[in-house]
């Protein structure tokens, strides 16, 4: 099996898991698009791999392995990134919603406790009045 059609069906594998991903919701859409905007990207090199040549000489590489690697370490690099991003908003909403959950809480106690004393210690009936005395 020669590397282009080892690195297509790699592709094809990867497209399909990803589609797996989304149907079952387990990957958004977002990154889907940027992993199979990536393997399309891969299938194209290894069909026309002159691609790789050309492009190897324009950014004046010497071996266009060099420039797949290359390129390869600049996406690792901007999905980490992107990723850490992402991980700092869902720091940020799980803190907030934590002081809110909290807060939550404090009212919901201090409500029950106003209905206990409520329960223990009734108010007297209004209009009642004070008691009579005989005279």
């Amino acid at each position: 099996m020669s590397g282009y059609l080892f690195a297509v069906s790699l592709c094809v594998l990867v497209v399909g898991l990803l589609f797996f991903l989304l149907r079952t919701r387990r990957i958004r859409e977002k990154y889907a698009g940027i992993w199979i905007a990536l393997a399309a990207a891969v299938v194209i090199v290894s069909i026309f791999p002159q691609l790789a040549f050309w492009l190897s000489r324009v950014f004046g590489v010497e071996t266009p392995v060099n420039l797949v690697f290359a390129t390869g370490f600049v996406v690792l690099l901007l999905v980490c990134i992107q990723l850490s991003a992402e991980v700092s908003n869902l720091e940020e909403e799980t803190r907030t919603l934590a002081e809110e959950i909290a807060l939550l809480r404090l009212e919901v106690t201090e409500l029950a406790e106003r209905q206990r004393a409520v329960e223990v210690d009734p108010e007297p009936e209004t209009g009642a009045g004070p008691p009579l005395t005989q005279a």
